[in-house]
């Protein structure tokens, strides 16, 4: 990297996010935004990374936000470096690294800027803290913080009914819930006090997660729309984390970070020389909603952790718990199940929850299976299998598929032997207490000994029986932390994800063609941390397919296509259009087939059979898609929903119509249409034509609920 001594006045790439900073009295450098500098924009600029310390409140104002650190405003430019990228290699992101000092407590402080490659206009960000002559405490830092947002997307002194946010609630078996208001109506008014030199109304819009479910309420990714532009942003964590908007001396400014000890009882304390580094965050500029999660989905697949064959071929995937077996595999109720699943053409066979359970107890207290306190072990249940579980295992490979296997790697149930056998340091405590979450331990993948038993299991599965295949579920959210002295329980959370990345990394590089599903409790950790080390994840628990659309819809804007596993699980009383909508809703992400397929009629089976043909004639589209929503982001009771996976010269459109819609509806498309072919269901019924122009898609439905996915051709193909 080159050095310089005197701080940049911008920095960035051609196309896409430039950073201007602003100059302070005393060496002070201020980011003042990703555009051009407006007027007042030096006064609304915020330090390039806002720190906390124990014992320091805030400077210049009072209250929750994040901004205004004593700490923080302290901070001196040091120095900045540039790497410009490999000369050889024009698409390597360029880095930007600003150094910082704190001249009191001596803290320095270096903060991270990485561009997207060209035509991806992202920033990705972090901050790395040292200690310098004596021990910190620290409380909250950010990895983005950036002012000026209201000027950046054109809406001035009209911030708080012209920036309207955008967030998704994300409850469990009802995900991806975007909605959008205005700033204003978010608890961020304009109460006119700038006029009289405040900085504003000292309230945020904040949305924040604690514990080991980043996505049980809210999405960890936004965006922020105004007149001309979007700002979209991700926080790039598998754990607590923390985002807000508020106002700044009549702009507006926006903070990501991981846990800070407010919110989330994190602090990390680092002795003289000891450093720590924020989680990373990203976020996308472009004039609008679907360029920017565009950059995003880019961003998504550029930053993956290694490249894996499951993201080119996208194999079919059958799974036998969704309103099919339930937790209660036997090799009785899975031979059948096989057999149907290869008939419908499916690549991956994979054998949920309840493979492990020798007592078969039921169901226990609060409806859970009677294994529920006794996992951990990992070993199959002679009583189910009475050929063993290898009877089962070749049959699927006989049947030329990938056997899997469900797994819940990180807990250990209160009557399972395994929870004596490790030592107290390797699960997580409270209060010199071992933890308990509805009958189960958290393990912490920090401590050697519940690494080995992880890895040792899932070596033994793969080699006896030829698993290629992990589904890793995570079903307790442990709370906020673990006991991490000198640190907060935060900081024993943050330590335990980071380390269970790790841990995935370590599977992948023994076993490389293994794929590993992410899930918990369906899709509760829908993280970009975590789709980066995993190949695919689990969208949802749902098992109502009326309620899937919505669902399947809305989840591109957080997962890429080829990565999202989406239920289809046609039941035996379906008719032709019912099952039709049932496949559609799954066919522009990853199928996972569930359900008893081996109780479908022969027409049911045909139809199933088909949905797969097609979806094997396209798949290899998905991996280069990005999403549009040519009726806008799916309510959770919209009648008509649509989404579109756009590639140079096609564009992938599926349609639903539910319970209460009218017969036709009209998808706007965009300019360029040539021509539309229906890919499924190949119905008589029914007619999907372009109108006049091609600037729309005319679709007519006999009857709800039905689906049709379609294939339009562009004049760019």
């Amino acid at each position: 990297m080159s050095e310089a001594v005197v701080p940049p006045e911008s920095w960035g790439g051609p196309g896409g996010i430039t950073l201007h900073f602003a100059r302070a009295s005393g060496g002070q450098v201020l980011l003042g935004g990703l555009g051009a500098l407006g007027d007042g924009a030096a006064r609304a600029a915020l330090p390039l990374v806002e720190v906390a310390l124990a014992g320091e409140g805030s400077t210049g104002t009072s209250g929750k936000r994040h901004v205004d650190g004593a700490a923080g405003r302290r901070l001196r430019y040091v120095r900045h470096e540039v790497d410009p990228g490999e000369p050889h290699d024009p698409a390597e992101p360029r880095h930007l690294v600003v150094h910082l000092t704190d001249p009191e407590s001596r803290l320095r402080v270096a903060a991270h800027y990485r561009l997207g490659g060209p035509g991806v206009p992202t920033l990705r960000t972090w901050a790395e803290l040292r200690a310098g002559a004596r021990a910190v405490t620290v409380e909250r830092v950010s990895s983005f913080v950036c002012g000026g947002v209201a000027g950046l997307l054109g809406a001035g002194s009209a911030w708080e009914r012209e920036l309207r946010v955008w967030t998704a609630r994300n409850p469990w078996s009802g995900e991806y819930r975007f909605a959008g208001a205005p700033l204003g109506d978010l608890g961020v008014p304009d109460v006119g006090m700038t006029r009289f030199g405040q900085t504003g109304t000292k309230s945020r819009a904040a949305w924040t997660s604690c514990g080991a479910w980043p996505s049980s309420e809210w999405l960890p990714t936004g965006w922020v729309a105004g007149p001309t532009g979007v700002l979209a942003w991700q926080i790039e964590h598998n754990g607590s984390w923390h985002a807000e908007l508020g106002d700044r001396y009549d702009d507006v400014y926006l903070l990501l970070s991981g846990p800070a000890s407010r919110e989330h009882q994190w602090s990390v304390r680092l002795e003289p020389g000891e450093s720590f580094r924020t989680v990373p965050t990203t976020v996308a500029l472009a004039p609008d909603r679907e360029a920017a999660l565009g950059a995003l989905t880019r961003h998504r697949r550029a930053t993956r952790r290694r490249p894996h064959p499951d993201h080119r071929q996208l194999p079919v995937v059958f799974n036998d718990f969704m309103n099919c077996l339930m937790g209660d595999p036997t090799t009785e109720r899975l031979l059948p199940l096989i057999e149907a699943a290869a008939e419908a053409g499916a690549e991956v066979f994979c054998v949920d929850a309840g493979w492990y359970d020798d007592e078969r107890r039921g169901e226990g207290p609060g409806g859970v299976p009677g294994w529920w306190d006794g996992v951990g072990a990992w070993s199959p249940a002679r009583s189910r299998f009475p050929g063993g579980l290898a009877e089962v295992t070749d049959a699927i490979k006989a049947a030329g598929m990938v056997p899997g296997l469900w797994l819940e790697p990180e807990v250990v149930g209160v009557r399972s032997p395994v929870a004596d056998a490790l030592p107290e340091a390797a699960f997580f405590r409270r209060g010199g207490r071992r933890a308990v979450e509805w009958g189960r331990h958290q393990l912490d993948l920090r401590h050697p000994a519940a690494v080995a038993h992880l890895d040792s299991v899932v070596d033994r599965l793969v080699e006896e029986f030829g698993c290629g295949y992990l589904k890793l579920d995570h079903n307790i959210d442990i709370g906020a932390g673990t006991d991490s002295a000198p640190h907060g329980p935060g900081h024993g959370l943050l330590e335990h994800n980071r380390a269970y990345l790790g841990w995935l990394d370590g599977l992948l590089e023994r076993h490389p063609q293994l794929t590993i599903e992410g899930c918990a409790a369906g899709g509760m950790r829908t993280d970009h941390a975590t789709l980066a080390h995993v190949q695919l994840q689990s969208l949802t628990d749902q098992q109502d397919e009326l309620l899937l659309p919505p669902i399947a819809a809305a989840a591109p804007a957080a997962v890429p296509p080829e990565q999202g596993a989406m239920w289809a699980y046609p039941r035996p009383g379906h008719g032709p259009e019912e099952l039709a909508f049932c496949m559609v809703t799954a066919m522009l992400g990853r199928i996972h087939l569930s359900g008893r397929a081996d109780l479908l009629d022969p027409g049911q089976r045909a139809l199933v059979a088909a949905a797969v043909a097609a979806y094997r004639s396209y798949r290899t589209l998905l991996p280069q898609a990005v999403p549009r929503w040519p009726l806008g982001l799916p309510g959770w009771r919209d009648n008509w929903l649509a989404l579109a996976l756009e590639t140079p010269g096609t564009t992938l459109l599926a349609v639903w119509r539910r319970a209460g819609a009218p017969s036709a509806c009209v998808v706007p498309l965009p300019p360029g249409a040539e021509e539309v072919t229906t890919v499924y269901p190949r119905f008589p019924e029914g007619e999907v034509r372009l109108t006049p122009g091609g600037e729309g898609l005319h679709v007519t439905l006999p009857s709800a609920p039905a689906a049709r996915l379609v294939r339009v051709r562009t004049a760019a193909g």
